[in-house]
């Protein structure tokens, strides 16, 4: 799909269904605002423009099926046990939390261009354990700074340090990332001087066309004085963890250019979407809350020609960058010597006639007809596991050869 061909989405469904469906390399920029595990439910405040949309942000092992992390031992090892001591060192919900997220990011590495960036926001309840998913997905050499959002809302006590501070996480895909510091340089003069001034959101700016940066401004730091919302401002919908305009502002301008596609997870009352459209970037949004649509139309709807070329959907969209193969016999022969003539699940030895192909990842869940996306099962392991991800079967068989370790131990 070119440029030209696509139209902004907002998908209403699981981010990480959408995920498996999106092609590689398709966006210039991902921010998200993810849960933290605050152990907190948020709801909006009755009358406003997100009023009934809530989430809880507490995590059990309802939440997140423990065989994923038999899935990503596959491909990482480390993480995997890094994760699985998190139960030991801190607590279970901050296991299942962070496998969660491991999931999720794991395929926001693969969408993101090579000149792409990452923005993950987030607090210091789980800050520190997800720089080092961060550090182990997208390479702790493509770390680019950690932003301190800095803002005069909260709480106010004598009893301990107030907290006034988000942290944002910036990320690279390699070294050869989009930064244009010219559009994000400090709003504060050095010395006069005779180019053109601009005035920008009330402070005196210098902006010219060259590639490096005025030498006559401070160029731009990781510490950002951005003023939370108030309580009478237009933009404010109510939404419980709303982040301003000119947080996403500052971040598209600088990370994307006019054109790109930047790229919102977990995009609630679609604040991303909002200021990528206002500065002329294509958009994708997703949140599970079906709120979102509403608040996102009424917002685009307000604003005086934004609201053009939107898409909603639940639909999962299928990959379109990789060769479709239907299942055939020629298939079936690659993945029977490839698994070596086992079940991929249960691990027993079949004849082939007696494995059936399989999807790894469900094509209701985002998967598709690729080699890559195809496995050999037994009968009884095809029957079990369903329309279902593969997490699900190995935890079924999990159960099964716990149950039967018990029965051996006891002698029933």
């Amino acid at each position: 799909m070119t440029k030209k061909e696509f139209k902004n989405t907002l998908y209403t469904n699981d981010n990480l269904f959408i995920l498996n469906g999106m092609n590689s390399n398709l966006v210039d920029l991902i921010y998200l605002d993810p849960p933290f595990n605050s152990k907190r439910t948020y709801s909006a405040s009755i009358g406003s423009k997100a009023a009934g949309a809530s989430f809880k942000d507490m995590w059990t092992w309802q939440d997140v099926n423990e065989a994923y992390l038999d899935t990503l031992a596959e491909k990482y090892p480390l993480l995997t046990k890094y994760i699985a001591t998190i139960g030991g060192l801190h607590s279970k919900a901050m296991m299942s939390y962070l496998t969660y997220m491991s999931q999720r990011l794991i395929e926001m590495h693969r969408v993101l261009k090579d000149t792409g960036s990452i923005y993950l926001h987030c607090d210091p309840t789980a800050s520190h354990y997800l720089k080092i998913l961060l550090d182990e997905i997208f390479g702790k050499n493509n770390f680019v700074a950690e932003i301190i959002w800095y803002y005069s809302w909260g709480g106010r006590t004598f009893k301990r340090w107030n907290r006034k501070h988000d942290v944002i996480f910036h990320y690279s895909k390699t070294n050869n990332f989009v930064f244009n510091v010219n559009d994000v340089l400090d709003e504060r003069i050095l010395k006069e001087t005779s180019k053109k001034r601009l005035e920008y959101s009330g402070a005196m700016i210098m902006k010219n066309a060259e590639t490096k940066a005025d030498p006559n401004l401070i160029p731009p730091t990781d510490v950002w004085y951005i003023a939370t919302i108030n309580a009478m401002s237009k933009e404010r919908t109510g939404y419980p963890t709303q982040k301003p305009l000119a947080l996403l502002h500052r971040i598209i301008k600088a990370s994307s250019n006019e054109g790109d596609i930047v790229f919102d997870p977990f995009c609630g009352c679609a604040t991303t979407c909002v200021a990528a459209q206002q500065l002329d970037r294509k958009w994708i949004g997703i949140d599970i809350e079906k709120q979102a649509v509403h608040v996102l139309i009424e917002r685009l709807s307000n604003d005086a020609g934004l609201f053009k070329d939107f898409v909603n959907t639940t639909i999962v969209p299928q990959r379109t960058d990789i060769k479709i193969e239907l299942p055939s016999a020629s298939v079936k022969e690659r993945l029977y010597r490839g698994q070596n003539e086992l079940c991929n699940a249960c691990k027993t030895k079949f004849d082939i006639w007696n494995l059936e192909t399989d999807h790894i990842i469900p094509k209701s869940k985002g998967g598709g007809d690729y080699y890559e996306n195809y496995q050999l099962l037994c009968g009884s392991c095809n029957r079990i596991k369903g329309d279902r991800p593969m997490e699900y079967l190995r935890l079924k068989i999990k159960t099964r050869e716990d149950m039967m370790t018990t029965k051996v131990i006891f002698g029933e």
